[in-house]
């Protein structure tokens, strides 16, 4: 008898987590439900699911394995409704929120089996046409687990193998207080660089056109779904104030320095700051999705963008964005092209290097 699994929510998530069950489980039956329509149709054209459920009820108590593939309050709202319906006894249901304390809280009083989930991975894109069977690889696939045997988490990660994430398991408070480090944190600071960018903007308008640059680059995080984040600040609400204290603290000890002049302690900072840097893991996916961007180095003459990207296209290579960087005021300028992943920045920068005269560096 097929194993019947039912993803809710059809975003980049929940239609990337589909295509890699079908990628290693074919005989599994897949079947979405989302409240978009134009989602569910995209969803059976590119086959990304086996069937579209048009009742979500009647779908969760036929179902095996259930994946709630929606921002953190959904995925509580979903549990309240699953709560009151008649599913399987042996159902497993788990969930892909980026916070995980307040969803295992209630988790100790449903009447099913539930094992928390957060899948770090991302990417630029969003919604159901950004899916890629590919996104998890190597990515940390976190799972929270109190109520349930060791067995159930073991059937979840066979079921989602096709992922090539690497596992793990922590507890909700562990989870959330890494995750407010290393995530909430920095696209918190990152937005309120881009809004005090823009304050400054209005007294020096010179200021927009050379944040094309580096600034541009070291905000990137902050392009992301103010809905989702409104909704992981409130649901993590207790480590971010942390965070936010620490990080306010350390902010005021420089601001203390340079108003001493005190260089030691400056240089001291960056340059524990850099040591620090360098000792991290290079395009290993992690609590923020890894940016994998190659840069082209191009003369300023007609055709050149297209000559690049015409040579990715002829060797099979996909790019996913490109931008041309303004801050170089010479005869060259800098082609910035982004990618799914390592691989494809890998092939990319090869494949420019052994065609063209112009330098391609992964920064």
């Amino acid at each position: 008898m097929k194993q019947k699994v039912l993803i809710v929510g059809l975003g980049l998530i929940g239609a990337s987590l589909a295509l890699a069950i079908k990628k290693e489980h074919p005989k599994v039956s897949i079947t979405g439900f989302d409240l978009h329509e134009k989602t569910c149709k995209i969803a059976l054209k590119k086959r990304i699911v086996s069937h579209i459920a048009t009742d979500f009820s009647e779908s969760a108590q036929t179902a095996d394995i259930i994946i709630l593939a929606v921002p953190v309050f959904k995925t509580m709202d979903y549990l309240e409704k699953l709560s009151s319906l008649n599913l399987k006894e042996d159902v497993i249901v788990t969930d892909v929120a980026s916070t995980k304390s307040r969803i295992m809280q209630m988790a100790s009083h449903l009447p099913f089996t539930f094992i928390g989930g957060h899948p770090m991975a991302g990417s630029h894109k969003s919604g159901i046409t950004a899916a890629d069977s590919n996104l998890f690889e190597n990515a940390y696939y976190i799972f929270t687990n109190q109520y349930a045997k060791k067995s159930i988490i073991l059937l979840l990660e066979q079921l989602l193998a096709g992922t090539r994430a690497k596992f793990v398991e922590l507890t909700p408070d562990e989870h959330d207080q890494i995750t407010a480090m290393l995530s909430h944190l920095p696209h918190i600071i990152a937005a309120g660089l881009v809004t005090q960018g823009d304050s400054f903007n209005q007294k020096h308008p010179r200021a927009k056109q050379l944040a094309a640059g580096g600034f541009r680059d070291i905000t990137r995080i902050a392009s992301s779904d103010p809905v989702m984040w409104t909704e992981i600040l409130l649901s993590n609400k207790q480590a971010i104030l942390q965070q936010l204290n620490e990080w306010q603290t350390e902010i005021n000890k420089v601001q203390n320095w340079l108003t001493a002049d005190d260089e030691n302690a400056i240089f001291t900072f960056f340059n524990q700051a850099k040591d620090n840097r360098d000792r991290l893991p290079v395009h290993k996916n992690g609590a923020i999705p890894a940016f994998y961007d190659l840069f082209i180095d191009i003369p300023d003459e007609p055709g050149v963008i297209a000559e690049v990207t015409g040579l990715l296209g002829h060797h099979q290579i996909n790019l996913i964005n490109l931008k041309i960087q303004e801050t170089r005021e010479d005869i060259h300028g800098i082609l910035q092209i982004s990618f799914r992943n390592e691989r494809d920045l890998t092939r990319a920068q090869v494949c420019v290097l052994q065609n063209t005269p112009y330098p391609a560096r992964i920064k």
